[in-house]
């Protein structure tokens, strides 16, 4: 340990009046320190600017940090960090805990046992503690689909979600549909804003007034999509299509539509988001916008490797392409030919099944 490190540790231990066997026990997570005693040294820590420096002693693993692995594309996300940590000679550790704004604190205690070459926190925020006690120990971090919007500097992997919204409604508007609800995710997180943002911004660059009653807010959970759009379909003047904000939720409405005795895409379009396996599977197979789900993992232990590479591009938004297939047709009834048509725009991407799908790329 240089000298400086040493000497910086020795008055944290003496204005914590402990021994510096038990700030070293705090930085390493070591049981043997009361809880009391852990927060003092952790708050002198940040309060001299503490960060280990040179080679950290780093068990060779990726800590991978889930708020909720039962989510439908975590698979996803998890294999992608493990395709490239393995190329790497590198572990994966998989955890879960903790909330949209914050992994738990059981969950940070184990990090600094494990003690490893860096984190991956998934649809998650991180508190200001957390962030300083890994900033301390000098553990990089990143965080994938950030449930708000980052702190500058933080690094982040995303997707392009405005743009997918975006890519959704125009091909809905281009079939000639004009009545298209939306079912969106939880307000309160980013990417379900931007999935809205870019629905509505469709329909203004279609010179369409957006119907707020055509909008509804779902949880992600296939039940939502279920309730949801059997509301809608109940409606005398039900819409013609539904973008739901998920793919789990276009399976809600796939079910509210054989209720109500209506064939999909005849008398009802549905589009998804996130490509899922189950997308292709459902019958008819449904239209849906891909998030590069694996590219992001990959992305983001790319950042974990590469220190430098998030102090260049601290925020990475990977392309969203949208995928056509059979859930989606013109709309049965006439459509209002006064309306103006919907734009075609030679920078929307769609891959029809059967032909390659573009690659992925990034913007910071």
């Amino acid at each position: 340990m240089p000298v400086d490190e040493r000497s910086t540790l020795s008055r944290i231990a003496a204005d914590a009046e402990v021994s510096t066997s038990t700030v070293s026990k705090v930085l390493n997570g070591r049981t043997g320190v009361s809880d009391a005693t852990r927060a003092r040294v952790e708050a002198l820590l940040h309060r001299h600017g503490y960060q280990r420096r040179g080679l950290r002693d780093t068990a060779p693993l990726i800590e991978l940090v889930f708020v909720r692995y039962t989510t439908a594309w975590a698979p996803e996300i998890q294999l992608g960090v493990q395709q490239l940590a393995r190329a790497r000679g590198l572990g994966v550790v998989v955890t879960e805990g903790g909330n949209r704004s914050s992994p738990g604190p059981e969950w940070l205690d184990g990090v600094v046992q494990r003690n490893p070459l860096g984190v991956i926190l998934v649809s998650s925020g991180i508190s200001s503690p957390q962030e300083r006690q890994l900033h301390a120990r000098g553990i990089p971090y990143v965080l994938v689909d950030p449930a708000g919007d980052p702190a500058p500097g933080v690094p982040a992997v995303g997707s392009a979600n405005w743009n997918g919204g975006m890519l959704a409604t125009r091909h809905l508007l281009a079939l000639g549909h004009r009545r298209i609800a939306v079912i969106g995710g939880p307000s309160r997180l980013m990417c379900s804003r931007a999935r809205l943002a870019g629905y509505r911004s469709a329909l203004d660059e279609a010179g369409i007034a957006v119907d707020e009653q055509l909008i509804v807010e779902g949880d992600f959970e296939r039940d939502s999509g279920l309730q949801l759009a059997t509301r809608l379909l109940d409606r005398l003047d039900r819409p013609t299509a539904i973008f739901a904000c998920n793919d789990l939720m276009a399976l809600g409405v796939y079910e509210a539509a054989r209720l109500a005795g209506l064939s999909i895409p005849d008398d009802l379009s549905v589009v998804g988001y996130d490509d899922l396996n189950v997308a292709g599977w459902l019958g008819p197979p449904l239209t849906t916008v891909r998030q590069p789900l694996k590219e992001m993992g990959q992305q983001a232990t790319q950042i974990i490797l590469d220190v430098d590479l998030a102090e260049r591009t601290p925020r990475v938004d990977l392309a969203t392409d949208l995928i056509v297939r059979s859930s989606t047709a013109e709309p049965a009834t006439a459509v209002d030919r006064t309306q103006p048509a919907a734009p075609r725009s030679d920078s929307s991407i769609v891959t029809e099944i059967g032909s390659p799908a573009p690659s992925p790329s990034s913007a910071s």
